[in-house]
C-alpha cells in the first residue's frame, strides 16, 4: 500500500512520469490488440490491423479488387478484421470448394446486416435468411415452382415480345444508343411480367416502381459502418442513411402489399381476363399467393415470406440480367474480331430466317463461350458472403463460429494459377473445355453453388443469350466514339455494373 501511495505522489508531482506512464499504457493496449493470443487456433495469414477499425482502412469503393490485391500477398485464404467482425476471404477455386461443397452445411448461413433486415424482410426471404427448415421450404418453392425449367420455358413468349420491343427501339433510334439503359428496361419489363403478370413502365405508380427498384439495389449494396463498428452506428443516423433505407423499405412494403391485395381481391373470372395470365399462365405472385392462402402441396408460408421472396426476385433478377448483357456487349465492342465471329455463327445457323429459337441457341457454341468468358471476367455479384454456423477447419486453418466468409468470385475468375492470360478476353478458352458456370466447376462460379447457389441461373442466362444473339444477328455495331478506348470502370455496390453508360452505334442488317 505504501508503495502504491509513493507511486501516486510521484505521478502527482512529476508530470513527466505521468506522461511516460500514460504512453506505456497506450502502447501496451496497442500491443495487446495486435498480438491477441489465439491459443490452439491456427488462423489464416492476415495483414496488420488498426485498433477499432481493424482492416477497414485497406478498402476502397471496389472491395473485390482490394481483396484480389491483398490475396497476392497473403494467399488464397486470408483472415481480416472488418471492425469487430472476423472475416475469412477465399480467393481460390480450391478454397471455394472447401467452403461451398466440402463444408457446405457449416457455411450455409449468411450475415444478417441491418440493411438486409430492413429491406429483405429479415428472416423471411431466401437469399439472406438463416439456414433451416423454413429456409429450405422457401428455397424449394423457388427451385421447383417459380424457376423450374418448365416454368422458365413458359415465359419464352414474354421474352420474345420484350426482345422485339428492344429491337424496334434500336431500329427506330438515331445516333448513339444508351445500351445500359435499354438493357435495364428490358430486364425490368421481363422480370415484372414474370413476377406480377404486368409491366410497370408508363403511369406514375409504374415510374415510381422503376425508381424504387434502383433505390433497393443501391441500398442493399451500401455499407453500413454500424454493422462492423457498433460504436459508430450513430453515423448512419446522422448522415441520413438510416432514414433513406427505412423510407425505401416502407415504400417497397406498400407496393408489395398493394400488389398482393389487388390479386387477392380479384375473382377467378377477373384473373382469367388478365392478358399475360391468360396467354402465359401463372406468374410468381399467383403461385406464391396460392401457397400462402391454400397451403398448396402441404407447404405453408407467411405473407412476409411472399414479400421476401418477391423482393429477392426483383433485386437479384433484374440487375443480374442487365449487368451481364452490358458487360457482354462491352467486350464485344472492344473486340471487333470476336463480335464478327459471333455474328458469323449466329447468322450462319439462322441462314435466311429472322426469328431465333431455343434450338438455335443450343447450337451456338461460340455464343456459349462468349457468355462464359464474360461471366469469368465480370460476375454480376463478385463478392458474395457466407457465415460459419459452427467452428470448422478449412485447408488446415481454424474458422470460428460467426466468422463472415467472403468468396472473391472476381479474383477466382482472374487467378493466373487457373487461367492463361487471365486479364485477356478470350472466349476460345472455353471452346474445347467442359468448364461451366452451373456449380460443378469451382474455377467459374458467378452464381455461387451448393445450398446457397442462385436458383435463377436458367432464367437469367436464357434472357441474356437470346437478347445478345438477336442484337448481333440483326445489327452491325461499333463504339459511339471511333478510335477511343472504351471506359470499363466499374461502379461500386453489391451488383457491379459499368460506372458509365455503354454507348454504341447500330446499323440495320435486317428489316423486321
Amino acid at each position: 500500500m505504501s508503495k502504491f501511495l509513493f507511486l501516486m505522489d510521484a505521478i502527482k508531482f512529476h508530470p513527466l512520469v505521468f506522461q511516460a506512464l500514460s504512453t506505456f499504457i497506450l502502447f501496451w493496449f496497442i500491443y495487446k490488440w495486435f498480438h491477441k493470443p489465439n491459443g490452439a487456433k491456427k488462423l489464416p495469414p492476415s495483414p496488420p490491423k488498426l485498433p477499432i477499425i481493424g482492416n477497414l482502412h485497406l478498402f476502397t469503393s471496389l472491395p473485390h479488387r482490394d481483396l484480389q490485391r491483398l490475396a497476392r500477398k497473403y494467399g488464397p485464404l486470408m483472415h481480416l478484421h472488418l471492425g469487430s467482425v472476423p472475416t475469412l476471404v477465399v480467393s481460390s477455386g480450391e478454397g471455394a470448394k472447401e467452403i461451398m461443397k466440402t463444408n457446405d452445411l457449416s457455411f450455409a448461413d449468411r450475415p444478417q446486416t441491418w440493411v438486409a433486415k430492413q429491406l429483405l424482410y429479415g428472416p423471411n426471404d431466401v437469399s439472406l435468411s438463416p439456414y433451416g427448415q423454413k429456409w429450405r421450404q422457401r428455397k424449394s418453392i423457388c427451385v421447383l415452382q417459380l424457376l423450374s425449367n418448365k416454368r422458365v420455358q413458359s415465359f419464352h413468349s414474354i421474352m420474345e415480345e420484350e426482345t422485339s420491343l428492344l429491337l424496334k427501339k434500336i431500329e427506330h433510334s438515331s445516333g448513339a444508343l444508351n445500351l445500359s439503359e435499354m438493357f435495364s428496361e428490358f430486364s425490368n419489363g421481363m422480370t415484372s411480367r414474370a413476377m406480377f403478370g404486368k409491366k410497370y413502365s408508363e403511369g406514375e405508380k409504374d415510374k415510381r416502381f422503376i425508381s424504387l427498384l434502383k433505390d433497393v439495389s443501391s441500398s442493399v449494396g451500401a455499407i453500413n459502418i454500424g454493422d462492423f463498428i457498433p460504436l459508430l452506428s450513430w453515423v448512419a443516423r446522422v448522415n441520413g442513411f438510416n432514414a433513406k433505407v427505412q423510407r425505401v423499405a416502407k415504400e417497397l412494403d406498400e407496393f408489395l402489399e398493394w400488389v398482393i391485395q389487388e390479386r387477392m381481391e380479384k375473382s377467378r373470372e377477373e384473373k382469367a381476363k388478365d392478358d399475360d395470365m391468360n396467354k402465359y399462365g401463372e406468374n410468381f405472385v399467383e403461385i406464391l399467393l396460392d401457397i400462402y392462402q391454400n397451403n398448396s402441396d402441404g407447404i405453408s408460408i407467411s405473407k412476409e415470406s411472399v414479400k421476401g421472396i418477391l423482393t429477392n426476385m426483383l433485386e437479384g433478377g433484374t440487375d443480374t440480367i442487365s449487368i451481364t448483357q452490358e458487360w457482354m456487349m462491352s467486350e464485344l465492342l472492344r473486340h471487333p474480331e470476336v463480335l464478327k465471329r459471333l455474328q458469323d455463327e449466329v447468322r450462319g445457323i439462322l441462314k435466311d430466317r429472322v426469328d431465333i429459337t431455343d434450338r438455335d441457341l443450343e447450337k451456338m457454341a461460340y455464343l456459349k463461350a462468349v457468355t462464359k468468358e464474360t461471366l469469368r471476367l465480370h460476375p454480376a455479384i463478385p463478392l458474395p458472403f457466407h457465415m460459419a454456423k459452427n467452428d470448422v477447419k478449412v485447408m488446415g486453418y481454424n474458422v470460428p463460429i460467426g466468422t463472415w466468409v467472403a468468396i472473391n468470385i472476381y479474383a477466382i475468375g482472374r487467378d493466373p494459377n487457373i487461367w492463361d492470360e487471365p486479364e485477356k478476353f478470350n472466349p476460345d478458352r472455353f471452346l474445347n473445355s467442359s468448364i461451366d458456370f452451373r456449380g460443378q466447376d469451382f474455377e467459374l462460379i458467378p452464381f455461387g453453388l451448393g445450398r446457397r447457389g442462385c436458383p435463377a441461373i436458367t432464367f437469367a442466362m436464357v434472357n441474356v443469350e437470346y437478347v445478345i444473339a438477336n442484337l448481333v444477328q440483326k445489327f452491325e455495331w461499333k463504339l459511339a466514339e471511333d478510335g477511343e478506348e472504351l471506359d470499363m470502370t466499374e461502379r461500386p455496390g453489391l451488383h457491379v455494373g459499368r460506372a458509365v453508360p455503354l454507348l454504341a452505334l447500330a446499323s440495320k442488317k435486317y428489316h423486321f
